[in-house]
């Protein structure tokens, strides 16, 4: 089982990678195995982030202060509930063989927003964390980020979103979107910030209250209770014509459509292993691959024909090439970038 999180914001350059995001734009992986190396000096262009096998993320810039909070935290956070339900410690573990997903996560993310909100009161204003702080307002509770938390296991895949990144799974060649975009002029999202007393307002966008152009985040202490850090969760059934799946930032969503971000994870997995799903019958491995992927980290990806290396070069590949293309498309916001390979055997 592992996890993944991404985060941006209109305020914040850059997201980081593992667990957490940064506010608005970015997307990092989690469980915590992740490891950051610093950005260029001189172009500054991206955040590369080596991931366990199968997972890799491309991001633009290094994380913001609550970005980077939601990396080094959010994976633990979320770890520490599904124990803590998986136990009998959570009304969820009553009777069931896996914890309530929906109430793991929502105690998750609102540990990760009770973090952020201490981290705002006692941080002085004059402790800078990075560069792009001094163009941000001095109140550190104007301060945020979108969080996207996926939790993949054999069965399922469970994803929890608060934010406007996004998560995509690629099935048999067919986009299928797990999280729906977190817009203050979703009409959902709309009725229940104005049923809290804010307002939506268009400038450059729809805006909670003119400021924030998304409606849930963790973080942003002065737009709440309008924007909330209650995330949705999704839990979708594995199949064996699951390919991969996609976490990014919408700095990549507002240029580069569900369709075409599946259709580059699959050129590159063609272009490093089998193209698809049937290339191996019935989805197994030769006896001695699926001998080794039982053995854990030290044996090949457990998937379709294709072994850890070739994995981990398809991810890096697919992950680097959608964000230069969001770029290239002149994205005017952060892009971040997850693939995560979840071709595997039956």
């Amino acid at each position: 089982m592992a996890a993944a999180a991404s985060g941006g914001g209109w305020r914040a350059r850059r997201p980081g990678a593992r667990a957490g995001g940064s506010r608005r734009r970015g997307s990092g992986r989690g469980g915590g195995r992740g490891t950051a190396s610093p950005p260029s000096a001189a172009s500054g262009a991206r955040w590369r982030t080596p991931c366990p096998s199968g997972w890799t993320s491309c991001t633009a810039a290094p994380p913001p202060p609550v970005a980077r909070l939601c990396q080094d935290r959010m994976h633990e956070l979320v770890a520490d509930e599904y124990n803590k339900a998986g136990s009998g410690e959570g009304a969820a573990a009553a009777g069931a063989a896996e914890p309530a997903w929906k109430e793991v996560m929502e105690k998750g993310f609102a540990r990760m927003d009770d973090e952020a909100a201490s981290w705002a009161a006692t941080r002085s204003g004059n402790d800078l964390a990075c560069r792009c702080e001094l163009q941000k307002p001095a109140r550190c509770d104007h301060a945020g980020s979108t969080a996207l938390v996926a939790v993949v296991g054999s069965t399922s895949v469970v994803v929890a979103s608060a934010g406007d990144s996004r998560a995509v799974l690629s099935r048999g060649g067919v986009p299928v979107p797990l999280s729906v975009d977190h817009k203050p002029d979703r009409p959902d999202e709309l009725e229940r910030i104005q049923a809290a007393g804010g307002r939506v307002i268009f400038w450059d966008g729809a805006r909670v209250l003119g400021v924030l152009a998304m409606s849930r985040a963790i973080g942003d202490g002065y737009l709440k209770p309008f924007v909330t850090a209650e995330p949705e969760v999704t839990v979708t059934e594995r199949t064996d014509e699951d390919e991969c799946l996609i976490l990014a930032s919408d700095g990549l969503w507002d240029v580069v459509t569900n369709e075409m971000a599946c259709e580059v994870v699959r050129a590159c997995f063609r272009s490093n292993g089998p193209p698809s799903p049937g290339a191996r019958p019935s989805g197994v491995l030769p006896p001695a691959a699926a001998a080794a992927a039982r053995e854990g980290d030290d044996g090949p990806a457990a998937v379709k024909g294709v072994d850890r290396a070739d994995s981990d070069r398809a991810c890096s590949d697919a992950a680097l090439l959608l964000a230069k293309l969001a770029l290239a498309r002149r994205s005017s916001d952060n892009v971040s970038v997850v693939v995560v390979d979840l071709r595997r055997g039956s």
